[in-house]
């Protein structure tokens, strides 16, 4: 104990010093993992697991015909982004 500070101020100070040894350790820790990457996979591995496009055309249920009206608000909304 010492003399100069009190019981709830020792108390506080454990608190602390455990919390940052704890906190020193997993960043520790962190560190650590980061010294040996995992190795990712290649570009080409990855690439079957895309399905394929289908043309232009796409699947029905991904493209909504747009009313005449709908087709103008849109381009009126289109015109009013900044182009800077």
């Amino acid at each position: 104990m010492l003399p100069s500070i009190s019981l709830a101020q020792e108390i506080g100070l454990a608190v602390l010093l455990v919390a940052a040894i704890v906190s020193f350790t997993g960043l520790r820790h962190l560190r650590g993992d980061a010294r040996f990457p995992h190795a990712e996979p290649a570009a080409a591995e990855s690439l079957p697991m895309i399905p394929s496009q289908r043309g232009s055309a796409g699947h029905p249920m991904e493209s909504v015909e747009l009313t005449e009206a709908e087709k103008q608000a849109f381009a009126g909304l289109i015109r009013t982004i900044p182009l800077h």
